[in-house]
């Protein structure tokens, strides 16, 4: 990133000295420079060139309330000099995380009463490796350990996270997945469906569960894993038939269901987690991201009574994190979810903004690259191709980089996954604010076709 700013190359200069960023070619950004955001409001944040950006991604999907919220600062404040940290170990606990675990059990899926604090949605699932294992055991199973995961799903990044993801550049670094992970293909009916129709294909990729179960052997698997809506992959919307034959499939094996709501959790699809959205019952959860809005890391798994009551007749789970429950996050979580409450900014989700955002991220369907169109509340995806009717691809072009940089240049955070752009907004963003959106996504869309063609 070039720049005129003497500060901006002082702080580019200590990127490069000092600091490894995730999920980036070091040597690439060392030269090139990253992007220095120094502040933000509402839906907009600035770099230090001055630029305002509309954050098309709330951070990483995190940002439910927008930035710039004091009272989440007063909270944590207020909590900092009240009771700063205390552990949850030895059997000791501290309001803010009792109280939480409440607030949560009132906002899940019915009979989800129970809350496993962590640091991010990585450790939540980690958390779920174990405790779906230590369940089994304590049932007299403990040969069902194996867990089954999606092809191109996202768990995160830690060593059992990556695992459980369907990542194969991730399984690539550090010799992933670790054992008793497998997985299967994924509902993105797009880029696999082929000839077959969206419906006619969301069933063929819900019944590769019960063949793996099969081929495994129930007493082999433990739990199924899965994002209601796959984010990081690209925002896959299953087909309409994908969930309704799933939830046959998990009712008849006696194995755990574990949704991933990481992403779609605490309004993102205009209800509280996916698993509203699409009638499931899983029998845990994992959270993140919009527990706190992004403001202080939190996560957690969430726990259907049925699991807990075993698991009470377990003795210890040997499990936990210095950080499980801290006590200022908790306090940033409550806060957090008293705003999503009292302003009802998911119903508002639900009724006004994700149509509106549907409808007008639709429109880009006449768009020359734009193979199609889709997504759910505050997800979309856009899909950049070649060839509309045979939903081919420019291959070798790196379509999606070309379209995220003329986004970076224009004022709009939308990230590519391939070439797939997808976004996912603050949920407070406004109409105004979601034609600013489309109006750049048409822009940079426009540009990316000028660049294939020059």
């Amino acid at each position: 990133m070039t720049s005129n700013n003497p500060q901006t190359r002082a702080w580019q200069d200590l990127s490069r000295d000092h600091h490894l960023a995730p999920f980036s070619d070091f040597k690439q950004l060392s030269v090139k420079g990253p992007r220095i955001i120094t502040h933000a409001k509402g839906v907009y944040l600035w770099d230090s060139e001055g630029h305002q950006i509309l954050d098309g991604m709330a951070g990483l999907w995190c940002v439910a309330i927008g930035y710039g919220r004091d009272e989440l600062a007063d909270a944590a404040s207020k909590q900092m000099r009240e009771l700063p940290y205390y552990n949850l170990f030895f059997q000791t606990a501290h309001p803010p995380v009792l109280e939480l675990a409440k607030v949560i059990s009132e906002i899940a899926p019915e009979g989800m009463n129970h809350v496993f604090f962590t640091g991010s949605g990585s450790e939540g699932n980690d958390t779920m490796l174990r405790m779906v294992r230590h369940y089994w055991a304590i049932k007299g199973q403990p040969n069902k350990k194996v867990i089954i995961s999606r092809k191109n799903g996202y768990h995160g990044s830690t060593v059992a996270g990556a695992s459980l993801g369907g990542m194969t550049y991730m399984h690539e670094q550090g010799d992933l997945p670790i054992p008793g992970i497998v997985h299967i293909p994924q509902p993105y009916w797009f880029a696999e469906g082929g000839e077959m129709s969206p419906e006619e294909f969301g069933v063929w990729a819900a019944n590769q569960l019960e063949e793996k179960i099969l081929e495994l052997g129930v007493d082999n698997v433990g739990a199924f894993i899965a994002e209601p809506i796959q984010g990081a992959g690209g925002v896959i919307v299953p087909p309409d038939s994908y969930w309704p034959r799933i939830k046959e499939i998990l009712a008849k094996y006696d194995i755990l269901f574990v949704a991933d709501e990481v992403i779609c959790g605490f309004g993102r699809t205009g209800e509280w987690f996916g698993s509203d959205f699409y009638g499931l019952k899983p029998h845990m959860m994992t959270i993140a991201k919009g527990l706190t809005s992004g403001y202080i890391p939190m996560g957690g798994l969430i726990v259907r009574d049925e699991v807990v009551a075993v698991l009470n007749e377990g003795g210890d789970f040997n499990h936990g994190f210095t950080y499980s429950g801290h006590p200022v996050a908790a306090a940033v979580a409550l806060e957090n979810i008293r705003i999503l409450r009292e302003e009802k900014i998911i119903e508002r989700v639900h009724n006004e903004t994700a149509p509106y955002l549907q409808k007008r991220l639709r429109e880009l369907n006449d768009h020359p690259l734009v193979g199609e169109v889709r997504g759910v509340g505050l997800l979309g995806a856009i899909e950049l191709v070649k060839d509309k009717a045979t939903r081919a691809r420019y291959e070798g072009k790196g379509v999606g980089m070309i379209c995220r940089q003329f986004c970076f240049d224009n004022g709009l955070i939308m990230r590519a996954v391939g070439d797939t752009m997808i976004i996912a907004p603050p949920l407070v963003i406004s109409k105004t604010e979601i034609d600013e959106l489309v109006a750049k996504a048409r822009k940079c869309l426009d540009l990316t076709l000028s660049a294939l063609q020059g």
